[in-house]
Parts: C-alpha cells; sequence; structure tokens
C-alpha cells in the first residue's frame, strides 16, 4: 500500500548542526525556546535530520512520499532561506519529496505574492506549517488574507498549526483559538485548508463543530497524534468528518513515543495507523490518496 506522509519537518544544515545559536543569529526566538526542549527523561523532543536520513527513515517505515512542512518563522528571511533550502530538497529527490512554503505577511504584500508565485513556479505543492498566533500576525491582517485568496488562485492548500487547548504546558506554547480557524474557512471558502494535529478534535466541539463539519475546504491531518490522543481518535474523527479529508502525518522527527523510543522514526506510527481498524478503502485514502489529491502530487 502507497503512503505519503503529508507532515514532515526538515530544517537547513546550518540550522541541525546548532539549532539554538541559528535561532539566535535568525531572530528566532519562538524557535529557539521550542527546538531545545527536552522531556523529564533528558531525551530531546525533536531530533535534526539530513535530507539523507530522512529517506533512510521514509524507507524503513515503507513511506513513499514526504511532504516537507515549513515552519511559522517570525522573520521573512528567514521564510525564504527555509523555502530555498527546500527547493534544493525538491530538485534532488523529486521522486521522493514534495514541499510546502512559508512565509511572514510583515513582509508586505508584494513580497509575500511574489515569494507565492516563485514557489509555485519551483514546484511546491502547498503553503504551511503556517501559524498566525505564533507569528503574531492577526487572522484578519490584510497581507495574510490576500495571500490566502493567492493561495486559492494558485491552487496552493494552506496547512495551519492547532495547539490542543487542554493540552499539558510546555515552554513555547502558544493557545490557537479554534474559532479563529472556523472563520478563516468560512471567509475563504476558495481556499482549501489543512488543519494540524487533527485541529483539536475541532469537529467533535459542541459549538464549533456543527460548522466546522460542514465547511468542505477544511481537511484534517494526524501529525503528532500519538502523543496527544488515544489510538481511537481515528474512527472518531473519520466518523464525523468522512475518511476523505483526513490526511496521515507524522510531524516527523519529532519523537512520538518517548517513553519506548530514544529517538524519532515513522514506522510505528504507520503501523498504529495501519491497526486503527479501517477498512483496506479508508486505509488507502488516510495513508495516500487524500495526501495526493488535495496537494496535487
Amino acid at each position: 500500500m502507497r503512503i505519503v506522509d503529508a507532515h514532515v519537518h526538515l530544517y537547513p544544515p546550518d540550522a541541525n548542526r546548532d539549532p539554538a545559536g541559528w535561532a539566535r543569529k535568525q531572530g528566532e526566538t519562538h524557535w529557539e525556546i521550542l527546538c531545545a526542549r527536552v522531556r523529564k527523561n533528558g531525551l530531546a523532543v525533536q531530533g535534526f535530520p539530513s535530507v539523507d536520513e530522512l529517506l533512510r527513515t521514509m524507507d524503513a517505515a515503507g513511506v513513499d512520499r514526504a511532504v516537507l512542512q515549513a515552519w511559522y518563522w517570525e522573520r521573512h528571511d528567514t521564510c525564504v532561506l527555509q523555502n530555498r533550502f527546500f527547493a534544493a530538497c525538491l530538485a534532488a529527490h523529486p521522486d521522493r519529496i514534495s514541499a510546502c512554503l512559508t512565509f511572514h505577511p510583515g513582509a508586505g504584500a508584494d513580497a509575500v505574492l511574489q515569494e507565492l508565485r516563485w514557489a509555485k513556479d519551483h514546484g511546491f505543492c502547498g503553503v504551511g506549517e503556517m501559524s498566525p498566533h505564533s507569528q503574531a500576525f492577526a487572522v484578519d491582517d490584510p497581507v495574510w488574507r490576500e495571500a490566502l485568496q493567492a493561495c486559492a488562485v494558485l491552487a496552493l492548500p494552506v496547512m495551519l498549526h492547532v495547539t490542543e487547548p487542554a493540552g499539558k504546558g510546555y515552554p513555547g506554547r502558544i493557545l490557537t483559538p479554534l474559532d479563529d480557524f472556523v472563520r478563516l474557512a468560512r471567509e475563504h471558502r476558495a481556499t482549501q485548508f489543512i488543519l494540524a494535529h487533527w485541529a483539536a478534535r475541532l469537529p467533535l466541539d459542541p459549538q464549533l463543530g456543527p460548522e466546522s463539519r460542514s465547511l468542505l475546504n477544511v481537511a484534517y491531518d494526524t501529525a503528532a497524534s500519538p502523543l496527544l490522543y488515544p489510538a481511537g481518535v481515528f474512527r472518531e474523527m473519520i466518523a464525523a468528518v468522512g475518511v476523505d479529508r483526513v490526511l496521515f502525518g507524522s510531524d516527523y522527527p519529532l519523537n512520538l513515543y518517548p517513553r519506548e523510543q530514544t529517538t524519532p522514526e515513522m514506522g510505528r506510527f504507520v503501523a498504529e495507523a495501519t491497526g486503527a481498524g479501517l477498512s483496506a478503502v479508508e486505509s488507502a485514502s488516510l495513508l495516500a490518496a487524500n495526501a495526493e489529491r488535495i496537494y496535487g502530487l
């Protein structure tokens, strides 16, 4: 069965060598906090693999293609740097890797629209992972709204970070009010959104769930699921929104099973997804077909 991991992070070599130092140099204070996190057992929350290490991890897990998600950087210069790194990854491994771009509205409409057009011309398949709340711009920022309209025209789906409101606190955690995502999808119906981390189970919310389920321009990914929810979330969410709106994503190189594993990998979560009690048709949709359709792979 074909497998597409639609939520994978990868960073430039300079960032891998010294994540915190690189973040300070770039002025990325939020990421500096996140990249230095360790668990109570002293293990790092995430790894910093090279492109070759990613490919070996994919091979070991039976993953055919990875969709690289950029980051919600605080500075547009960092976004451009990440995008150029991803372009090199795409050029080197077009058979295994797809990529999403990132931007910051603070750069202004001309710079953002230019970056979107450049990325489309260079084979990027979407935008993300974005987070207005972490990047410190309003969801009604005019440049952001113009960019979302451009994404609809360019057929670039937009993946947004969503934080679980009831989740445990950790350094760098920023709340992402769920009604903001409903509003964005309602006001930009021509734009395809993917809400990460099961969108904090937004479709199951007593107040916001009914409208969110009716917004057909919204899909959901499974990134970091083992750290957030029991395995039953697969059936819960598929029952709520239908299997065609759920994309498999791991959030690699986040370590999803820190009690059992010392280093991040993909295989165990692939096994969890395939063992979630889905039919063969549902599994095929979840594991590859939905990402291929939505991202135009």
